[in-house]
């Protein structure tokens, strides 16, 4: 069957209701029985053929593997729920499960934070392996994801390649300095927090109308992922790639917890045998492959001149970072906080 948006969000109030008479474990008994319709959704077009790469593949593994398991349903490209309406669907228990960019839900899940702050991030992209299913960083991650009912299957093992600042030919951003006072597009919480000191005027606008916010001036820069350039086509618009590790993510696949904990065994070790598909494959691929080989020499063809941040730079921002890992730490809990940055700095 084929939802359509508008009857999707018509109809899912009242499963909503439904859960809150009916108790919290309503919507979730009929996992003890067989074959279930089990509906995923992301917001992310094919375009993102790296981020796409990901969940692609895990649905296809539950399709091919499961097929007496899962009647699986998954939308993408914000076909039934846009980026900000996945969490709460999945909370309200009108989806099964979701893939989500972590920066994006950092402000509802901010242990999720990890994945984006700044200092650390250089560390956690050079050692994927301290994210990896069963790592005790994943481990602590769904921790405390449990306290808010949901449960992340895998993380990909890694983040994907740091973001970096992008600008056109007519504001060019070579340095730290560059970008003071200028109109800059950010998802990332924790990347907005570290460069308030330089006055930057953060815009968080969808990656589907930046071209055009470039065009029209709306904005002057950019801090994203390599894959929100070619999804966009951006190197269409952008001049300049000044490449500070600003911030990162990784995008992952969410359940609920409760979900997760009623399944039957065959159902869970099907999503887990999925999940380890997606942890072997996912940020290496991107990383290794997709953006080693396909592109960054798209990028060079395109002319854009990519620079290597300069020693103060790297020094200014680790020090600007500084105050958004305290206000990070204390926000998770001060012993939740400092253990998951000793473990992604491998240094626990």
């Amino acid at each position: 069957m084929t939802i359509k948006r508008r009857d999707f969000l018509k109809y899912s109030g009242t499963l909503g209701a439904a859960a809150a008479v009916a108790g919290p474990t309503a919507l979730w008994s009929p996992w003890a029985r067989a074959q279930q319709t089990f509906t995923g959704v992301t917001y992310l077009p094919q375009s993102y053929k790296a981020l796409s790469y990901g969940s692609n593949g895990f649905v296809d593994f539950l399709k091919s593997e499961g097929s007496d398991v899962f009647n699986v349903e998954f939308y993408d490209s914000g076909q039934l729920l846009k980026a900000d309406e996945q969490l709460p669907a999945l909370r309200a228990g009108n989806i099964d499960f979701m893939f989500h960019t972590t920066s994006y839900v950092t402000r509802s899940l901010p242990i999720l934070g990890i994945t984006g702050l700044p200092g650390v991030v250089g560390e956690l992209y050079r050692n994927p392996e301290r994210l990896a299913m069963g790592s005790p960083l994943f481990e602590l991650i769904n921790e405390e994801l449990g306290k808010e009912d949901l449960h992340m299957i895998s993380a990909g093992r890694g983040i994907l390649e740091p973001e970096y600042i992008w600008s056109g030919p007519d504001n060019p951003v070579r340095s730290l300095e560059d970008l003071r006072g200028k109109k800059v597009r950010i998802v990332s919480f924790e990347a907005t927090q570290a460069l308030e000191a330089y006055d930057v005027a953060a815009v968080r606008i969808p990656s589907s109308e930046t071209y055009v916010a470039l065009q029209r001036g709306t904005i002057d820069a950019a801090i994203m992922n390599i894959s929100t350039v070619v999804g966009r086509s951006l190197q269409e618009q952008y001049a300049y790639c000044y490449k500070l590790p600003t911030t990162a993510f990784t995008v992952a696949p969410f359940v609920l917890k409760r979900t997760w904990e009623n399944m039957g065994s065959e159902q869970r070790e099907l999503l887990e045998a999925a999940g380890r598909w997606y942890d072997d494959n996912f940020a290496s691929h991107c990383n290794d492959v997709i953006y080693g080989q396909e592109y960054w020499p798209l990028m060079a063809d395109a002319g854009i001149e990519m620079i290597e941040p300069s020693g103060e730079d790297l020094q200014a921002l680790s020090q600007a970072a500084q105050s958004v890992r305290d206000a990070w730490v204390e926000e998770v809990g001060t012993e939740v906080g400092e253990r998951a940055i000793a473990l992604a700095m491998g240094e626990a």
